[in-house]
């Protein structure tokens, strides 16, 4: 059968029956709603999560992204093995080019900042959508793994590549060959997340750093982490990319509202051009 992973963003966009999303001031919510399934990534949750990424990175009153899991439990439990129980090895490989396409990898490129709150299990496919993500912030009772050669697969989604880019070869493959789970100040001892807090300070700590991020400049922002990814990229020289990228923010308003307000000694008021 051909498995048609996705409609393509020109159609209506339909309703979103597995996110929710919350805009507070200039930091945009992006909640995975299916707390009886442990926010597990179906085919649609992954549809609906391209689209509202796409939506606010286009808003450009947005300037911080946040993404979490709804309820207590689970942050991202991982895939929902009933849609590829029974796939051939080019569905299969259909799979995972797609995935990476429109979610993680959209994700990772995104233009604005996509911050992680990993309020519990991030396992699978949920601990590559944090991996994706620009950085992790983890509450204190998650746990993260990648246990997908307990099911006779490996990860597919990038966390073969983005796991060693994070916390090393060697503990990368421990993880993946072990299946085994770490907890959240394993991960953050590895690299893995960037902070650990109590479950019920998670939103608003993460918060509080969106807060910051967003009083900057979201053009030099969006450029440095354009700079920072082409640092992965194959074929790509990270340093050229970081010279040109430099030298186009001398041609924006950002620049020259952040050099004025630092000679008049004022804060800058960014317009984000």
């Amino acid at each position: 059968m051909n498995y048609r992973w996705f409609q393509p963003s020109e159609k209506k966009q339909h309703n979103m029956e597995n996110i929710l999303i919350e805009k507070q001031d200039n930091i945009a919510i992006v909640t995975i709603n299916r707390p009886e399934k442990l926010n597990a990534l179906n085919k649609a949750t992954i549809q609906e999560l391209h689209e509202g990424f796409k939506s606010l990175n286009e808003d450009k009153s947005v300037k911080v992204i946040i993404v979490t899991g709804s309820g207590e439990k689970a942050f991202v439990a991982g895939a929902d093995i009933s849609e590829f129980a029974n796939f051939s090895v080019e569905n299969g490989g259909l799979l995972a080019a797609k995935g990476q396409e429109i979610l993680f990898d959209f994700v990772q490129n995104l233009s604005t900042p996509v911050i992680a709150a990993v309020n519990g299990f991030a396992l699978g496919g949920g601990l590559e959508l944090a991996m994706a993500c620009h950085f992790r912030i983890a509450s204190d009772n998650a746990k993260m793994g990648l246990p997908e050669v307990t099911l006779g697969v490996i990860p597919g989604y990038g966390g073969t590549q983005r796991l060693p880019q994070l916390v090393g070869k060697g503990r990368a493959m421990e993880m993946i060959m072990s299946a085994a789970m770490i907890d959240a100040e394993t991960a953050k001892n590895y690299g893995l997340v960037n902070h650990v807090v109590p479950q019920a300070e998670l939103l608003e700590f993460t918060k509080g750093i969106a807060t910051k991020i967003a009083r900057n400049s979201s053009v030099a922002i969006a450029k440095a982490i354009q700079s920072v990814n082409a640092n992965y990229e194959d074929g790509v020289n990270g340093f050229e990319s970081e010279i040109k990228n430099f030298g186009a923010c001398f041609g924006t308003e950002d620049f020259k509202e952040g050099t004025t307000a630092f000679l008049e000694k004022r804060k800058a008021v960014f317009p984000g051009k």
